[in-house]
């Protein structure tokens, strides 16, 4: 690991286990091993190590999904995708993400600061909505929109729906952020919930 991602390594945790606005420069040099005027030859201030941060995140996302064979970020693309799998299929891809999210050590972390900035930084708890609630929904609903417009799910209100697919495995992802032991359970829990899902809204 080079100079540059150890510094966003070592940063991330520092967030992670203190809050980002606890966090200042100089400690996380220290972390790395540097000093403060080396660490500026590579980020020019702490906001610019989390930006360089919610990039690696976005670079291992998207990462992820490759390796799932679907897009993440573009519903369109990834109904078509959906429309044409079995369920056996969709509760891998669905058990997969889940264990991504639970297990990078990047998201891990990156979840457990957003959590605790989210009662005192406005703009960290607005970045928190965006990435856990606002833009997961926004996404299902747009595929939900064009899987039930193509006759592939029963119609139905497409938010409903998203909120119905999402919330529980978001619930079970908060579970075992804090109780890592029932992890089997959740997995489980989640495979039930893909399958009653799509025999609910099957055609």
């Amino acid at each position: 690991m080079n100079t540059k991602q150890r510094i966003l390594d070592e940063a991330l945790t520092l967030f992670a286990e203190k809050g980002y606005a606890n966090v200042y420069v100089g400690q996380i040099a220290e972390a790395v091993g540097i000093k403060a005027p080396s660490l500026y030859k590579h980020y020019k201030s702490k906001q610019d190590i989390f930006n360089a941060i919610l990039d690696e995140m976005k670079r291992r996302y998207d990462a992820q999904a490759g390796a799932l064979n679907m897009n993440g970020n573009d519903a369109a693309a990834d109904a078509q995708m959906f429309a044409g799998i079995s369920e056996d299929e969709l509760v891998k891809m669905g058990i997969g993400l889940f264990s991504y999210f639970l297990h990078d050590d990047y998201a891990r972390r990156f979840r457990k600061m957003l959590t605790i900035e989210q009662f005192h930084n406005p703009e960290l708890s607005q970045l928190y909505t965006r990435q856990y609630v606002d833009g997961p929904l926004s996404y299902q609903a747009m595929m939900f929109t064009m899987l039930t417009s193509g006759g592939i799910l029963a119609g139905g209100d497409v938010n409903v729906m998203a909120i119905q697919f999402y919330a529980p495995i978001y619930m079970l992802l908060t579970l075992c952020d804090r109780h890592p032991e029932r992890e089997a359970e959740a997995v489980k829990l989640i495979e039930q919930h893909i399958r009653q899902f799509n025999r609910n809204y099957q055609v």
